[in-house]
């Protein structure tokens, strides 16, 4: 290879490397804004929020599973207590997950979710759900978390989701506290750093 294109091919890594770490940077700086986009038009399988049910029920069913995951570094159980229901569009539904802790110590553990189709996350909404609170479990213990959901009967006007006749409801549970733990030990042996001693003490 000549030196000419050894030094084009490093070019072209450079710029491939800049443009990666400015994409993720930009991806940390919007989430807030990324998160609101999700919620408002239900990208990526993001369901909505409501505060209770619709008025208007059609007669038209739809097939919704339940789907459940754990992080590897989490040690729980956890499923849905039934996997799949059968219901009429606009129609209130209450299905329970179940957790069990089987580690030796407590844990706080806290949920994220998405629906599949991704498409169908904007008519997904949720009035109840665990995921919207962190859940703590002592040793061996178990909870029966509800969620309480409906399918807007607009779905029905979406030409893209006008075969669709499952929608799958996924959960995948975290242990929430680890993070903060390990920016407090980091905080901690900040503190704890030895110091030169000075005879004068500069406030900036």
């Amino acid at each position: 290879m000549s030196q000419a294109s050894s030094n084009n091919n490093k070019r072209v890594a450079l710029l491939c490397g800049s443009l990666a770490v400015g994409m993720v940077g930009m991806a940390y700086a919007s989430v807030p804004l990324y998160r609101i986009f999700c919620q408002v038009t239900g990208f990526g399988g993001t369901t909505q929020i409501a505060s209770g049910p619709v008025s208007n029920i059609i007669n038209q069913k739809i097939n919704v599973e339940f789907d459940a995951n754990v992080n590897r570094d989490l040690d729980w159980k956890f499923k849905p207590v039934q996997h799949k229901i059968t219901m009429k569009i606009g129609e209130e539904a209450l299905i329970f997950y179940r957790a069990e802790n089987t580690s030796k110590r407590t844990i706080t553990g806290t949920a994220v979710f998405n629906v599949t189709p991704p498409l169908a996350g904007k008519y997904f909404n949720k009035i109840e759900c665990f995921c919207f609170t962190e859940q703590t479990l002592k040793p061996g213990q178990s909870v029966d978390m509800p969620v309480t959901f409906f399918v807007d009967p607009e779905i029905v006007k979406d030409q893209d989701l006008k075969k669709l006749k499952t929608i799958t409801l996924s959960y995948t549970f975290y242990e929430a506290d680890k993070d903060e733990k390990e920016t407090k030990d980091v905080s901690a042996n900040q503190t704890s750093a030895p110091t030169a001693p000075t005879n004068d003490t500069v406030v900036n």
